[in-house]
């Protein structure tokens, strides 16, 4: 090739940049996966990096309707119950195998989350808040007083981790070993968010943004807002179905006090302390809010109350959460690189 060729040859676009740097991130998220089980070999830490990608996974589902669809749901926590005992009812009653018990508690909490959407269609705001945090109580009742399907506030104990998987030519990967047992949730949550992401920068993203940015106006354009409500309450109750299902596996034993309703507002703070709407931003939230306090379990009591107000300060001085932050600290950086580059 010519030089002149090779002068007139277009490069790479601003768009073909972003995917290329997409991909990258994709690939680094994997390798950090696959690496921290190694930095952290005890197991305590393990349990809080288990913990930490099933958190991941409610923060990533609750921002996809909150985030996205501007729906305000505070009622994720029933979700989160339902996937749980209707997988663990489903082995222990039925006898059905874990991963279909799986996909069946991810679709009856999905359906959960639709139904809630028929009810709640015309409300917003904080009606919608209402309504949906009367659910995961309604939902939360329904778990303590059905003794006879629930056993209630006794609790179902011995529910087994899922079963090994054995692939050719190598040996049987086996879930009561709790590295394997974070790769498969982290695993799950990294291939979610990699679905997410790709419904949000695609038209369905696109519409669910005109309706959370001006309903009226979405419904003018011909857009069916009640249905694509119905979408984002589906897949985001599914999403934390999911988490359920990891959930009681993981621990081993369901109460519903696990399910209360203020799991449903440490879900939400995940969200605003990450960015809402961002989708990456919920998942460093989560993590943060996961890891902090036991960072600071040694301070005591006093760990509440720094935790309390590190949240207060993120919510007052940085609506937008880390993400925004993120993005102030480039931009800084970007101006001072500048400035030093405008120097003769």
């Amino acid at each position: 090739m010519s030089d002149l060729a090779r002068i007139k040859q277009p490069g790479p676009t601003l768009n073909q940049r972003f995917i290329t740097f997409r991909r990258l991130c994709f690939v680094v998220a994997a390798f950090t996966i696959a690496l921290l089980p190694l930095i952290f070999p005890s197991s305590y830490w393990r349990t809080n990096l288990i913990v930490c990608a099933i958190n991941v996974l409610l923060a990533i589902g609750l921002d996809f309707v909150v985030g996205y669809a501007g729906q305000l749901n505070i009622g994720q926590s029933a979700f989160y119950g339902i996937g749980a005992y209707a997988s663990t009812l489903l082995i222990m009653k039925l006898a059905l195998p874990f991963w279909i018990a799986f996909v069946l508690g991810v679709l009856i909490s999905g359906i959960a989350g639709a139904l809630l959407s028929l009810f709640a269609v015309r409300l917003r705001g904080h009606y919608l808040a209402i309504a949906s945090l009367g659910f995961a109580v309604i939902t939360y009742q329904i778990l303590l007083n059905w003794i006879s399907l629930t056993q209630g506030p006794l609790g179902i104990y011995a529910i087994a981790p899922p079963p090994p998987i054995a692939l050719p030519w190598l040996p049987r990967i086996v879930f009561t070993n709790l590295a394997n047992l974070f790769y498969l949730i982290a695993g799950f949550a990294l291939l979610v968010y990699f679905i997410l992401d790709q419904l949000v920068r695609s038209p369905i993203g696109e519409t669910l943004t005109a309706i959370r940015e001006d309903e009226l106006s979405a419904a003018s354009l011909g857009i069916d807002g009640p249905k694509w409500k119905a979408f984002a309450f589906a897949v985001s109750s599914a999403v934390a179905g999911a988490a359920g299902c990891f959930y009681a596996s993981f621990v081993g034993t369901l109460v519903p006090d696990a399910f209360f309703i203020t799991e449903s507002f440490s879900m939400l703070a995940m969200v605003i302390v990450g960015g809402m709407g961002t989708l990456i931003g919920p998942v460093f939230g989560a993590i943060l809010l996961t890891v902090l306090p036991e960072l600071l379990r040694g301070i005591g009591d006093l760990r509440l109350i720094v935790y309390g107000a590190a949240v207060t300060l993120v919510v007052l001085f940085m609506p937008g959460g880390l993400v925004q932050a993120a993005r102030l600290i480039a931009r800084r950086a970007l101006r001072t690189r500048a400035k030093f580059e405008a120097r003769p």
